[in-house]
């Protein structure tokens, strides 16, 4: 699954590029056409990403062996005990060496799938609210609209027009929004945090155990002194 592994690092690193823009829009001098305009390539990467990680979310269900979720996750029969002994061996200097993910590189899996996850969701919805985008976008223009089934009220609905807005419907569809921008702008930090760790822990990861974990982003390969682990 090396693709995918790169199509979001892509992904991510430019939904975080054009996000901190946007977050820094007024103080960056930007035009509110511009932010819309920012908001729209945002969106479009934003699927792109959204489109990988479902794929993903699928292969951990029909692909190989240790794309499967359960070699991916943390969890089933004897994972506690394998825990424990790699963490032993890991402060020993010795850490079982694995085939797929190591114990420890599972839990960190769970979170970044829980982040990309929540990213995913709450950014669909954002794009609904703020661009009228699917999937969502139709039921929130309806919603900001107050045309309900009158779907020819949505006719020239654009983002940032105001001038087709029902104020009441508008200004609850925007109260709706507020908790799913604070959970986005919470998952982006802390996002960037778990990056961070992760890179961090693999780097180190290869220079104790000297497995060729970064090679093997490239190559699908790791090198082994030692029979691993499945």
């Amino acid at each position: 699954m090396r693709w995918f592994d790169w199509i979001n690092v892509l992904c991510v690193l430019g939904l975080i590029g054009v996000g901190i823009v946007i977050l820094n829009a007024n103080s960056l001098g930007v035009s509110s056409e511009g932010k819309v305009d920012l908001k729209i390539l945002h969106a479009w990467l934003g699927y792109a990403f959204s489109l990988n990680l479902l794929w993903r979310i699928l292969w951990g269900f029909i692909g190989n062996p240790y794309s499967r979720w359960s070699a991916v996750l943390p969890g089933g029969r004897g994972y506690g005990a394998a825990l424990r002994e790699w963490i032993a061996g890991a402060k020993a200097g010795t850490p079982p060496a694995y085939k797929g993910h190591n114990p420890a590189a599972r839990l960190m899996l769970a979170v970044l799938f829980f982040l990309l996850g929540a990213q995913m969701i709450t950014g669909l919805v954002l794009a609904g609210t703020d661009l009228y985008f699917p999937p969502f976008g139709h039921e929130f223009a309806e919603w900001a609209t107050g045309s309900g089934e009158d779907h020819a009220g949505l006719v020239g609905l654009v983002p940032g027009a105001k001038e087709m807005l029902d104020p009441e419907g508008y200004a609850a569809m925007r109260r709706f929004r507020e908790p799913f921008i604070e959970i986005h702008e919470i998952g982006f930090w802390a996002m960037l945090v778990a990056i961070v760790l992760h890179i961090g822990a693999v780097v180190v990861s290869d220079i104790k155990e000297g497995n060729g974990l970064i090679s093997a982003m490239f190559s699908g390969r790791k090198v082994f002194t030692e029979e691993p682990r499945e």
